[in-house]
């Protein structure tokens, strides 16, 4: 109880308002770019078109190789993330471990913030806790992914679907929904990376953590709604 009481006082206020900076601009964030992309305002939301579509297009196909190898492509992608997600937790929970002496070598480089052992720790911690969010983000994308590959082997063949009974469209709206979701958790994920950089950051001082923490928001947010490929998908 004594040590929650002195929680408060481990930090100096502008660390803490720092981390308030940044949990409230990521989650702030986080949910208006998922409330546009529901909107089709967002590169999320173009593509989660383009996706229908191309589920659409599915029913048409007779064979459908095609549709399984573009699902496979795409979930390499957080497959590979995931993996290396793994190596960058192994690699942070090392750095926990020697704490004394990776503060230290911090500690010598030009501008990186003098701080205790057990502040370094408590930013590694914070890191750490990034990147697993991340792998768990990685992880259910890849096996929605898997979902999505179930309803496309799932599906009849063209001519039969109608003597089936199946609504091109609803399946089209369902099976897309599927791959927007997958795509929107490896999203998570890829952000969750990007914030990691506005942490990393903090070993310097608390204003440039809250000075990354912005630019990182101001590069995601022309990435997912000012980006030339954008304007392209949504041609």
């Amino acid at each position: 109880m004594d040590k929650l009481l002195a929680l408060p006082a481990l930090l100096p206020w502008v660390d803490w308002l720092a981390l308030s900076v940044f949990f409230v601009a990521w989650v702030a964030y986080a949910t208006f770019a998922r409330r546009r992309a529901n909107r089709g305002a967002s590169l999320l939301g173009t593509t989660n078109r383009i996706r229908e579509r191309w589920m659409l297009q599915a029913t048409w196909r007779d064979n459908r190789v095609l549709d399984g190898v573009v699902v496979q492509n795409l979930s390499t992608s957080p497959s590979f993330f995931a993996s290396t997600t793994i190596l960058i937790i192994g690699g942070l929970l090392a750095v926990l471990s020697a704490g004394d002496r990776a503060s230290t070598l911090v500690q010598e480089i030009p501008f990186a913030q003098r701080t205790s052992v057990l502040v370094f720790d408590l930013k590694i911690v914070l890191l750490t806790g990034v990147f697993i969010y991340a792998f768990f983000r990685f992880t259910w994308s890849l096996r929605q992914y898997g979902f999505g590959a179930l309803l496309v082997a799932a599906l009849p063949d063209a001519s039969r679907i109608d003597a089936e009974g199946v609504s091109r469209e609803r399946f089209a709206e369902r099976a897309g929904r599927v791959m927007g979701l997958a795509a929107e958790t490896f999203n998570d994920g890829l952000r969750a990376y990007y914030m990691a950089f506005a942490v990393v950051a903090w070993f310097f001082s608390p204003v440039v953590f809250m000075v990354a923490t912005a630019a990182v928001v101001a590069v995601l947010y022309r990435r997912e709604f000012g980006s030339d490929v954008l304007a392209l998908l949504r041609e």
